[in-house]
């Protein structure tokens, strides 16, 4: 397939709204903001969306960037994207959750898991905590195995497999997710501390390794049913996540 020449008139609506992060030898292109009304609990709620792409050509020649993507099949990878709100860079104090993607929790509703409550939950406070970020990781399904892979574990779970268990029947780690892509971004958004909503220490270890400034936790528990509580539980006893519920824990740092 031939690449594609951009119309000038295009890429000059385009040019300003594209930033270039370096990392390690790659590039992260990231595109927006772009305004984004949201259907939130029955109230419109705008959020400032950006997406960004990873690859290994780094330059500021965006234009050339572009004009590869029609020939790039990226319909056959998922990029990853940012809900911002609020003054995010600014705001003295802002929360922000590392979401990872869930098809069947967040799409379909699946009850089977938390991750489609916490996804919603989690831009809810957001919006009402005046300023924030919901990453959304499209490289994370089913803890970083995919989505294939993911309903292959769901069939050892229907079967007495409890979740780390399928996974490691499967020959992955209980949790193969990173989240380097996502913190540089995040680094380009905004410098000051930021509060992390999440129940899984390892996304608190992955900011405070990357030299990030963390005000402190927030916790994220909710929806819990017949459907998910073995799932709860597991999060808790074999993967380690932190079962407190308090609202806020506030690092002593």
């Amino acid at each position: 397939m031939a690449t594609m020449k951009l119309e000038p008139e295009v890429f000059a609506v385009l040019k300003d709204k594209i930033q270039l992060i370096k990392v390690e030898e790659q590039a992260i292109y990231l595109v927006g903001p772009i305004r984004l009304p949201v259907n939130l609990n029955g109230e419109t709620v705008v959020f400032q969306w950006y997406s960004w792409l990873k690859q290994d050509q780094v330059t500021e020649n965006y234009e050339a960037i572009i004009e590869t993507l029609s020939s790039s099949n990226l319909a056959e990878y998922q990029q990853s994207s940012v809900l911002v709100y609020g003054d995010f860079e600014n705001a003295e104090e802002a929360l922000i959750r590392m979401h990872s993607i869930c098809h069947t929790g967040d799409i379909f509703g699946s009850k089977r898991c938390d991750c489609g409550f916490q996804l919603k939950q989690s831009m809810q406070q957001i919006a009402d905590h005046g300023a924030g970020a919901l990453f959304y990781l499209a490289n994370h399904e089913g803890r970083g195995i995919g989505l294939f892979s993911k309903a292959m574990a769901y069939v050892l779970q229907e079967n007495g497999y409890d979740t780390v268990e399928a996974n490691e029947s499967l020959g992955f780690v209980d949790d193969s997710r990173n989240y380097s892509d996502a913190i540089a971004v995040l680094q380009q958004l905004r410098q000051k501390p930021v509060l992390l909503m999440t129940n899984n220490p390892k996304k608190l270890s992955a900011l405070e390794n990357s030299d990030l400034a963390i005000a402190g936790r927030v916790a994220l528990w909710g929806d819990k049913s017949e459907f998910n509580e073995k799932y709860l539980q597991t999060k808790i006893e074999r993967s380690g996540h932190l079962e407190d519920e308090e609202e806020s824990v506030h690092a002593a740092r």
